[in-house]
């Protein structure tokens, strides 16, 4: 193609392939990641037809690394990792510990340097923060506590790869990277220097930065102009990232990290953000693209065993250590499950780091093939391991004696935390938004009620405030006992876990047959098998947001009340209608 026209050409090829095959692969129930790699493919120089610009796509793809790592920087939030450091820190760095110790131990059983070897391991032990969000995002869970928990490990695990980005150039000598001959400084020297750049890259930054690009920002946004502000995001996104690296000898990747940390501080942090996304998406998927055209599709029939091997470790290996360290930690056998499954493929940050490790001569081509491979499988295979979570978080759940066994002994001694003293009263299990609500609620009344708890510090505070609080998952045998079930006048379902919920009201009715029972569900199949066993109440919170939301609509046309309140119970009537129908037909709404 003419030299002129190259870059058009490459963009054209890249975002409309990109377009067809991630069309495609959503089509078939694959992540829309699966066919931007695959696009890349189509025009990779390994690929017959036509083959794009290589240079020009990985120039694109460092565009896009920069724009990535921008919005991780600009959605980083200390407060959300705080909050569940006690789980996501420890389990985060045992997950990918393990498996980049498994995977330096499968290369080396393969005959490669140890150098190269742990750098192939690294690549392996971080999963992919895009899957990871949007497989809760569609599940409507991110905001559940398994998703809270699953962001924060995709933070963790992405600042431990920001931190080997930063470390693996000055460890690239001992590690018999290429550039061993040309440098004759010492290690301890090299990592110092490194990380005294990084340390004043990074109080610049914090001193200076996180007020003067703010102000920046808001005197931009006070133009009125959204077409200077856009531009003023993306040229504090592109000029820290290009300033760290020329001033600094920092990477691309870390200074826009910090360029999107700075911004977050703002109140333009969520205008920024929404600027940005576009061309960030944009970019990332000429990213992919960029790392599909360097696959070699022939490696899956030159060594298929070794792609085998990668993909097992990846989706068996990590998955599983990170569920136990999750059920090790008290979390729910649902949580551990999910949060697990979700980090069974390999992800971008692998892709950034096997680049850097070719270039210190710390990996080869064929090493870089097989993480693409291996990368290409794990995700197209991902949706199979949600799919087998129901029946693991079941078989979890039945295994008492194993449960007892794996988690940690409960802190709070089980005499400090039973409702013994209570009669006639309420018990709420789940105290997040919604239970916490209601706990306020009863108060006001004067009702005296207990809480059941997965969460340790909610019930340290409860218990501060004077309140019965009792530690655990209530859908275990012994939890729910120490709430008095056999005494309350009611049982409040507030958690968001249907089959917790189920086991709950299960449990309470063996204590309490004539015990009074309010569930809250996410489904018309939870909600229809809840009123079929004769559950008081059932509340399904988007049925109970729209009706709430159509009442003032009617009102607010003219209609008045009464005909609001009408139309409302109809619609009401009509769905438990059709869920009565579904029930007489044989329909299994579990």
């Amino acid at each position: 193609m003419p030299h002129d026209t190259a870059l058009i050409v490459t963009l054209a090829a890249g975002l409309g392939l990109a377009f067809v095959f991630g069309w495609l692969a959503t089509r078939v129930g694959l992540p829309a990641l699966v066919g931007y790699l695959l696009a890349g493919v189509a025009v990779g120089p390994f690929s017959p037809g036509f083959t794009a610009d290589v240079g020009l796509a990985g120039q694109l793809a460092e565009v896009g690394v920069i724009l990535l790592m921008f919005g991780v920087g600009l959605h980083f939030s200390v407060r959300d990792l705080l909050n569940v450091r006690r789980v996501v820190v420890p389990g985060a760095l045992t997950g990918m510990f393990a498996l980049a110790l498994a995977g330096t131990a499968l290369a080396s059983a393969w005959g490669w340097p140890l150098g190269r070897a742990i750098t192939f391991g690294l690549c392996i032990c971080i999963s992919s923060t895009v899957v990871v969000i949007r497989t809760f995002e569609q599940r409507g869970a991110l905001d559940t506590g398994a998703g809270k928990v699953a962001v924060g490990w995709m933070v963790v695990e992405d600042l431990v790869m920001v931190l080997a980005l930063v470390l693996l150039p000055a460890l690239a000598p001992l590690m018999g990277g290429t550039v061993a001959a040309a440098t004759t400084t010492p290690l301890w020297l090299t990592l110092t220097i490194t990380l005294t750049k990084v340390v004043a890259f990074s109080a610049i930054m914090y001193v200076v930065g996180r007020r003067a690009i703010p102000w920046f920002l808001w005197q931009v946004a006070r133009t009125g102009s959204r077409e200077l502000f856009t531009l003023s995001v993306l040229a504090a996104a592109l000029g820290i990232a290009v300033g760290a690296a020329v001033l600094f000898g920092v990477s691309f990747a870390l200074g826009a990290f910090f360029a999107g940390l700075v911004i977050s501080e703002s109140d333009l942090s969520h205008q920024a953000a929404a600027d940005a996304l576009p061309l960030r998406d944009a970019f990332a998927v000429l990213f992919f693209v960029s790392v599909g055209m360097l696959f070699d599709p022939a490696i899956l029939l030159r060594k298929p065993l070794e792609v085998i091997a990668i993909v097992a470790l990846v989706m068996i290996l990590k998955p599983v250590v990170s569920a136990l360290v999750l059920l090790r930690l008290r979390k729910p056998a649902r949580s551990a499950v999910q949060v697990g499954a979700s980090l069974g493929e390999i992800g971008e940050f692998s892709f950034i780091l096997a680049g850097l490790g070719i270039s210190l001569g710390l990996l080869d081509t064929e090493g870089r093939s097989l993480i693409l491979a291996a990368a290409l499988l794990s995700i197209s295979l991902n949706p199979l391991l949600a799919r087998v979570t129901p029946r693991l978080e079941a078989w979890l759940a039945s295994r008492d004696q194993f449960m007892d066994a794996i988690q940690l002994t409960a802190e709070i001694p089980i005499a400090l935390t039973s409702a013994m003293h209570l009669r006639g009263h309420a018990i709420i299990v789940g105290y997040g938004r919604v239970g916490s609500l209601i706990g306020r609620a009863l108060e006001a009344s004067r009702v005296g009620y207990a809480v059941v708890e997965q969460d340790r510090q909610m019930v340290d505070r409860l218990r501060e405030r004077g309140h019965c609080a009792i530690y655990g998952d209530a859908a275990r045998p012994g939890i729910l006992e120490q709430a008095a079930p056999d005494r309350a006048r009611l049982l409040v379902v507030a958690t968001p876990d249907p089959f917790q919920a189920r086991r709950v009201v299960e449990l309470a009715r063996q204590a309490n047959p004539q015990i009074d029972i309010v569930v809250r569900t996410h489904s018309s199949g939870e909600q229809a098998y809840f009123e079929r066993i004769g559950v008081g109440r059932v509340i399904m919170g988007e049925l109970e947001l729209a009706l709430g939301m159509a009442h003032y609509a009617i009102c607010s046309l003219g209609f008045g009340d009464d005909a609001a309140d009408t139309v409302v119970e109809r619609i009401r009537a009509e769905g438990a209608g059709e869920r009565e129908a579904r029930d007489v037909a044989g329909v299994d709404v579990r």
